[in-house]
């Protein structure tokens, strides 16, 4: 046994790491598998300031994304996107090996992950068989949570959560905060809770600018809640956390210029989406939910098959078969034109084949 072996946390001896898209899979010349954007743009970009540390919080950063959420300055905490928010509420309000987080899969893998890395236990409550809140479930479990994580729109499935449900978790759960993930809320604006921050202290939005801001690769996400929690929240997170060139790219992303090109993405995106469901609809693929996502997730006969051919001819899509009743089922992320018709035309391919 080496020596990292024997001073590892005896924990994480079991701990299996969160499978991300890069991690998981390599290779490929389309890449629908993680829920990037397929559109790529320039920065300008000023290095004159590399050989200093950057600001703790940037409130250039900080005060366009309060602008753009219409939301207070004092409300936004910006970090190595919306991951190290979720790592940062567990570090924060959780105390190791006694207290515990709330989950409701299938749903985002790292809500879990992280809350295992740091020690805390995890009570899972499935959603229901429509991929709504299980609320008296909920209810009963939720007495000894510190953090109760919502995803909507969920990622892997794609719908949006009921807001009158998540309203009511708000309501009772009172003793913890409630996490509310809002990555993909682009796609569904008018869905999203952040307005409820002055009606709920216990209410947690969180945001990134990897999915429809086009900025994966920057690492740049916030943490949107009342002040009191936002002071919490600064107490365990590293002194310099976003890169100075992040700041920057991500400033000008949210520029009325760059909000405007934002919109323009969503709406050829959901496009595409549609064009993709139209497509696929005579094959043996069932669409799991209605999406307001930039992805689609479907349940097909065998899913380990058609990961195999899609890889084979350099189409990377993610299987979801591990997760809480999607046993069988692939997501597909929405591409540029080029792509999906690459990945249609692939489908088509395979399912002719196997009929």
């Amino acid at each position: 046994m080496s020596l990292a072996e024997q001073l590892q946390r005896p924990h994480l001896k079991t701990l299996v790491p969160y499978a991300s898209a890069r991690r998981s899979m390599s290779g490929g010349s389309v890449w629908l598998n993680a829920n990037e954007s397929p559109y790529a743009y320039d920065y300008a970009l000023d290095c004159s300031q590399l050989n200093r540390y950057p600001a703790f919080q940037s409130q250039r950063l900080n005060q366009a994304y309060a602008d753009y959420a219409n939301v207070h300055l004092e409300q936004v905490l910006s970090c190595r996107g919306s991951d190290e928010a979720i790592e940062l509420l567990i570090k924060a309000f959780c105390e190791p090996k006694q207290d515990r987080v709330l989950i409701c899969p299938p749903t985002y893998g790292m809500y879990a992950i992280s809350a295992q890395t740091h020690g805390a236990d995890v009570v899972s409550v499935p959603l229901t068989s429509s991929y709504q809140l299980d609320l008296d479930a909920i209810k009963a479990r939720s007495a000894d949570a510190r953090l109760i994580f919502l995803c909507s729109p969920s990622n892997p499935v794609g719908n949006r959560l009921a807001q009158e449900d998540i309203e009511a978790v708000l309501k009772f759960a009172t003793t913890s905060l409630v996490v509310v993930d809002e990555a993909y809320i682009e796609f569904c604006a008018e869905a999203s809770v952040v307005d409820w921050l002055a009606k709920y202290p216990n209410l947690v939005v969180l945001r990134t600018l990897s999915k429809a801001f086009a900025l994966a690769g920057a690492r740049c996400g916030f943490a949107l809640a009342n002040e009191d929690v936002i002071t919490v929240l600064q107490k365990v997170l590293a002194p310099y956390p976003l890169p100075d060139l992040t700041i920057q790219i991500a400033s000008q992303a949210l520029s009325p210029v760059g909000i405007e090109r934002v919109q323009a993405d969503v709406t050829r995106t959901v496009k595409q989406r549609q064009r993709i469901r139209d497509e696929l609809a005579e094959l043996p693929m069932a669409l799991v939910a209605e999406s307001e996502t930039n992805f689609l997730l479907y349940r097909v006969a065998d899913a380990d098959s058609l990961m195999q051919t899609m890889q084979q001819n350099g189409i990377l899509i993610r299987n979801q078969s591990a997760q809480v009743g999607l046993d069988n089922t692939v997501r597909i992320s929405v591409g540029n034109e080029r792509e999906n018709t690459l990945v249609i035309d692939a489908l088509k391919c395979f399912f002719g084949d196997t009929q």
